[in-house]
């Protein structure tokens, strides 16, 4: 077997590359733009990418179209696994054109080179619970509910799954999406709330806790850590139907201001935190986000590690000395 990761250097796809490295005997091909997400090549350094011969790595952007030169050294494929995308929500509120660009466009271009793939099993379109909208309390969105996007991120990111379905009705593509929560693990950016969250905590400095108007209710997710979502794609490419949606979520929601005191727990230092309304300031920044993952678990998909255990494991790996650097400290 052969599988073509899109965004293979960056966070989710670097996990899922180890994954599949431990779980099967398939090559891999990474194409990746490298973009600030990707970190260069450290993620796939880390994990020893460059000794495994099942792997071979192309600097490529997709917002082009994919050159014959590489189509050529690429050669056939079984799976498409398309994660790679601008996705953050700040940037995109900020500059919308490049989300444009890569998660619209890009996604174009990839699907036009999926329907010249002869022996194609699946294209992975990998989406977000944020196409929803906000969740009302008590609300979970299931995978064909009516969409909501409410920032340019969100948007084009529907906009790609319209396109997906689009080639598979035209063109026969294989195809199914994926909608996943907020996803969490090592090696994360920076600038996301886990990773952010424990070098404020360790640095003594305040967290802030994104709430509603009234500055007492947090923001929920339902957090999930990589290797999970790594394996429900696995799952998913056995047992999945063709134009088709899943969602893959955390197995619990936890609101914001509850995860930063575990977090703070687990590190045995003090939280400092401030509860800020940011939704009414910029109102792209949704309150809840919230998905129905009945579809998964009934056709038999259960997660591999509970959310307390991974997030545990995940704070103590970047508390080694080794690891600090992804902290910045």
């Amino acid at each position: 077997m052969k599988v073509l990761i899109t965004g293979g250097c960056g966070f989710i796809g670097h996990h899922l590359i180890e994954h599949i490295i431990k779980n099967t005997d398939w090559h891999i091909v990474v194409w990746d733009k490298l973009t600030y997400a990707a970190s260069g090549f450290d993620r796939l350094r880390d994990i020893d990418c460059f000794d495994n011969k099942r792997i071979k790595i192309f600097t490529i952007d997709f917002t082009s179209p994919i050159s014959e030169g590489v189509k050529k050294e690429v050669g056939d494929l079984d799976y498409i696994l398309h994660i790679g995308a601008e996705t953050h929500v700040d940037r995109s509120i900020e500059c919308p054109m490049p989300f444009i660009m890569a998660n619209v466009v890009g996604t174009a271009h990839m699907l036009d080179y999926a329907r010249n793939q002869p022996s194609l099993r699946r294209f992975v379109y990998f989406s977000t619970d944020e196409v929803f909208g906000a969740a009302p309390k008590g609300v979970f969105f299931k995978e064909w509910d009516r969409y909501n996007s409410c920032n340019p991120y969100a948007a084009t990111k529907a906009g790609g799954e319209e396109l997906c379905l689009a080639y598979s009705n035209t063109y026969s593509v294989p195809i199914f999406i994926t909608h996943t929560m907020n996803a969490f693990g090592e090696r994360q950016n920076q600038e996301k709330f886990i990773p952010l969250t424990i070098r404020k905590v360790l640095l003594g400095e305040t967290v802030i806790i994104h709430s509603d108007s009234t500055k007492t209710i947090p923001g929920s997710r339902s957090y999930i850590h990589c290797r999970n979502i790594a394996s429900a794609l696995l799952f998913l490419l056995e047992k999945s139907t063709l134009r088709e949606k899943y969602n893959i979520v955390g197995e619990k929601e936890v609101n914001n201001l509850e995860l930063a005191k575990f977090i703070a727990q687990v590190l045995g230092k003090e939280l400092k935190y401030e509860m800020v309304d940011f939704h009414s300031s910029r109102p792209g920044h949704d309150l809840r986000y919230s998905l129905d993952g009945n579809k998964l678990k009934n056709m038999g998909w259960q997660h591999p590690k509970n959310f307390e255990e991974s997030l545990t494991k995940t704070i103590e790996w970047y508390l080694k000395y080794k690891n600090k650097r992804w902290l910045r400290l």
